[in-house]
């Protein structure tokens, strides 16, 4: 189990310092640890501590980094060497989805960290209960799922694997919150775990509508924007149901579920982005058709919104209601 006291002294490993290592290794640098970065590929090494500084200057910027840059920079190393490692509490793995490279890279570490050294992944895709096979100490293995961008956003999934020990879950999921993150623990292990298995429902039922000529991509980025957007940096879908009136919610379902899709093949409109080669924004082909400019500008754009969104959503966090009750209750008793 992890102890969580004195953890601006709790050094953290981050193996892995592509975009969202390094946005993870900000995050825990803004949280006071010390962090060692490990850089499986010279391109983790020379693009590393570059990304973290640029990202940590944004948080100077905005107010949220409470120590000069200097300081928390001193607290960062960046090598290939995974004995660094050594002294590590936690190591975070944020490699690409692929068990052959993990398997090695789980080795690396365990060959060098204490047995009570724990250790997570940063896995989308594959489940912690496989994960954790390839690891010596399958007990203080887990999931731990981040959002991009992970030193902005409130998500954290602490996930845990069939072997994982759930003491030293709870104890990351305790620590996270030191992270200013409003985590989720997923106690049992689920491929997707919670809010991918929400998010690509969602998915699955957008390509749908799109390639069966209901709604264009345009229609369907719109109407989430405007509906789901609108109330979800506040509350979940069951919060949603209860302050808009259950039975109606009821009454739609009952009739719309069977008539939803449940389509497992991959949807021809993203297989024709794959094939060809498109990212995204990252190579200015994706969904939409993008100039180079305009799809830097909806990086920086993106970039700006998350910091904004962010002011916006720390004013509501999961216990807002129960404060106001509360700072109410004992304004009413002096």
């Amino acid at each position: 189990m992890i102890a969580s006291k004195d953890l601006g002294q709790m050094p953290v490993g981050v193996v892995g310092l592509g975009l969202m290592g390094c946005s993870i290794a900000t995050c825990l640098l803004a949280a006071g640890h010390p962090v060692v970065g490990i850089g499986p590929i010279p391109e983790d090494i020379q693009r590393g501590r570059p990304r973290i500084i640029h990202h940590l200057e944004e948080l100077l910027e905005r107010g949220i980094l409470n120590e000069t840059l200097i300081d928390v920079s001193n607290r960062l190393t960046i090598t290939d060497d995974y004995k660094a490692l050594h002294d590590c509490v936690l190591v975070i793995e944020c490699t690409i989805e692929n068990l052959a490279i993990k398997r090695t890279v789980y080795n690396k570490i365990e060959a060098v960290v204490s047995p009570q050294t724990a250790i997570g992944s940063n896995t989308s895709a594959i489940p912690i209960s496989i994960l954790q096979e390839e690891a010596r100490y399958p007990a203080r293995f887990l999931g731990l799922h981040w959002a991009e961008p992970a030193y902005t956003t409130r998500f954290l999934e602490v996930i845990c694997g069939d072997k994982t020990d759930p003491k030293i879950a709870e104890s990351l999921y305790d620590i996270a919150h030191h992270w200013s993150k409003e985590p989720t623990l997923v106690r049992k292990d689920i491929r997707g775990f919670i809010t991918n298995r929400l998010s690509y429902a969602l998915y699955r039922e957008a390509f749908d509508l799109v390639e069966k000529g209901y709604a264009t991509v345009e229609d369907i980025d719109r109407a989430c924007r405007n509906n789901q957007g609108f109330w979800m940096t506040l509350v979940g879908p069951f919060r949603w149901m209860d302050l808009t009136g259950v039975p109606a919610y009821y009454n739609v379902l009952k009739d719309l579920w069977p008539t939803l899709s449940n389509r497992t093949d991959i949807p021809p409109l993203i297989q024709g982005i794959v094939d060809r080669g498109g990212k995204g924004v990252a190579n200015a082909d994706g969904f939409y058709s993008y100039t180079p400019q305009e799809a830097k500008a909806w990086e920086e754009t993106f970039a700006r919104f998350s910091f904004e969104i962010r002011e916006l959503a720390m004013k509501y966090p999961a216990d807002v209601v129960k404060k106001q009750l509360y700072n109410k209750e004992n304004d009413e008793t002096i």
